[in-house]
This record gives C-alpha cells, sequence and structure tokens, in this order.
C-alpha cells in the first residue's frame, strides 16, 4: 500500500470504494478534512493519482475493506455494488457501509438486508450535488438505514456536504433523492422547451434567460401550496387559477409550439391528464389535483 505524509491523518480512517468523478471529489473531501483515507478504484491509475494527496492506495478491494471502519461505496450501481462487495463479504462484518451509489428504494432495502447478512451495518445515501459542488455549502446528501452508523461518522459524512437523516428506512434517501431529481428534471423540461420556442424567432436565449429565471423563482412558491393540498386531500383549497381554466389554455401551449416548428413532447404528456382530471368533476380544483392520477397501486 502507498502512503505520502499527509497534515493530519488522526481522525477516523475512511475507505473509498470507486473514484469516478464523484468518488474522486468525496476522496479529496475526505483527505482535505483529515481523514486517513484509504481508496480502491477498478482502474488503478485513478487510486494512484490520490496518492500524492494524501490517501493510500489499496489494490484489492479486501485490502480496502480492511483498512477502515467505515467504507463509503459509490459506483455506477448497485449490480457493480453488489459485484465489488460480495467476492470479499467475509470482510464486512462489524463494517459500518454508506453506499452513495444513485438506485431505487427497492435496491436499497435489498442492499441493506444483504449487508445486515454480512454483518455490516449498513447506510444508503443520495448525494444532491454534482462532484464541483461536494464540499461546499450548497452540497447536501441524505441518509436512512443505520442511525449507529450516521450518528458514529457523522464528521467523515459531514466533511463530504451537509449531512440530513431521514430515518431507519434504507428505502428513504433513494426514494428522497429520486423525488427531488424528478422535480428538476422537469423543471429543466419546461426550461429547454421554453428556450426552443424563443429561439424559433431567433432571439437570443441569454437575452430571455434573466425573465425566464425571474418567473420560475416566482412560480416555485406553488410548491408549499401544492404540498398543503395534497396533505389535506383538499385540492379546491386556497384555488386561484382552477384546474379547468388551466387545461383550456394548456392547448395553447401545445399549438403555439407546433406552429412555431417547436416539438411538444416535452409538455404533452401533462395536456390529457388535465383534461382527464376535469372530465372527472375536479375542474374546480388545483393543478395539484393530478397527483391522484399517477398513483399505480393503492
Amino acid at each position: 500500500m502507498e502512503q505520502r505524509e499527509h497534515p493530519d491523518m488522526s481522525n477516523t480512517p475512511v475507505t473509498v470504494l470507486g473514484l469516478g468523478d464523484m468518488g474522486t471529489a468525496l476522496a479529496r473531501a475526505l483527505l482535505k478534512a483529515g481523514f486517513r483515507t484509504t481508496v480502491w478504484n477498478r482502474t488503478a491509475a485513478k487510486a494512484e493519482a490520490l496518492v500524492p494527496e494524501g490517501a493510500l492506495h489499496a489494490a484489492t478491494v479486501a485490502e480496502a475493506v480492511e483498512a477502515s471502519p467505515l467504507v463509503v461505496v459509490c459506483l455506477l450501481d448497485y449490480d457493480s455494488v453488489h459485484g465489488t462487495l460480495a467476492p470479499v463479504a467475509a470482510s464486512l462484518a462489524g463494517k459500518a457501509v454508506a453506499n452513495l451509489t444513485s438506485g431505487t428504494p427497492r435496491q436499497a432495502r435489498e442492499m441493506a438486508a444483504w449487508a445486515a447478512d454480512q454483518g455490516a451495518d449498513y447506510l444508503d445515501g443520495g448525494i444532491m450535488a454534482v462532484p464541483p459542488m461536494i464540499a461546499t455549502p450548497a452540497a447536501f446528501v441524505l441518509y436512512s438505514g443505520s442511525r449507529e452508523v450516521f450518528d458514529t461518522h457523522r464528521a467523515a459524512l459531514d466533511a463530504l456536504a451537509r449531512s440530513e437523516y431521514l430515518g431507519e428506512d434504507a428505502a428513504l434517501a433513494p426514494l428522497h433523492d429520486i423525488a427531488l431529481l424528478s422535480g428538476m428534471y422537469g423543471m429543466f423540461a419546461g426550461i429547454l422547451h421554453a428556450y426552443a420556442l424563443i429561439r424559433s424567432e431567433d432571439i437570443k436565449a441569454a437575452d430571455f434567460a434573466p425573465m425566464l429565471g425571474g418567473w420560475l423563482n416566482a412560480m416555485a412558491g406553488a410548491a408549499a401550496g401544492f404540498a398543503e393540498q395534497i396533505d389535506s386531500g383538499d385540492y379546491a383549497q386556497g384555488v386561484v387559477s382552477n384546474l379547468a381554466m388551466q387545461a383550456a389554455a394548456y392547448d395553447h401551449l401545445l399549438e403555439a409550439a407546433e406552429e412555431q416548428g417547436v416539438s411538444p413532447e416535452l409538455l404533452a404528456p401533462l395536456g390529457p391528464l388535465m383534461a382527464r382530471r376535469v372530465a372527472d368533476g375536479h375542474g374546480h380544483e388545483d393543478l395539484s389535483g393530478l397527483v391522484e392520477l399517477l398513483r399505480t397501486r393503492p
């Protein structure tokens, strides 16, 4: 195992498995915070590149797992996580595993159960940041699973980003992660469609951006109001623009797109849902009532 001197390696040792852009950012944050950090990557060169910064390069996964009480995993997907850890399952007993790999709630529960069978204490995580945001005030990581792992290793977790614990069910972090990303991509879809419309008349996107940003910031306030309606089940509460009116006007968005030579496919799915909800007698309610049409199981 290679080692270079680091100014402060006195904190609890941490291992990072996986050194893609995000894994590398996590390892660097731990090193900067003074944690004795062991790194492993399938492509060894990525691990070797961190040695001059103070990291310990483990040649094998087994060596990496044995080096630290806390093992942070950041790989491509849950299949990669299982494929990496399964061969060294015997080494996981008594270890704390913080899996920061993107996945689904089901995968998180299955991984937590598997880790428990190996005698490991499991914490699942959802990173709400891109690599350059790690260790900045803008980044946060959602955690769920073992409260003991979260509390015991809070200092190391906080070195990565602001830490938010959601509960003992390992599925909670990926559920919140996917929900937040769904909101983000829905917003991005609208932004891209708006820019496509503007460009259809040779208007620069940069000239339109301040107006669009201001409008979206103003409309973001609807999130809290929708939440109140959804939790109460009263979708007519505080309505200022009812669904019937919005549904009638929504067709204009799609017609205008066609007229401007812009595909409406990013916006089109919402229209039929609005029309269906109105046809079911809910035209007096708010847009939030559409959540009732999205449930595919009781």
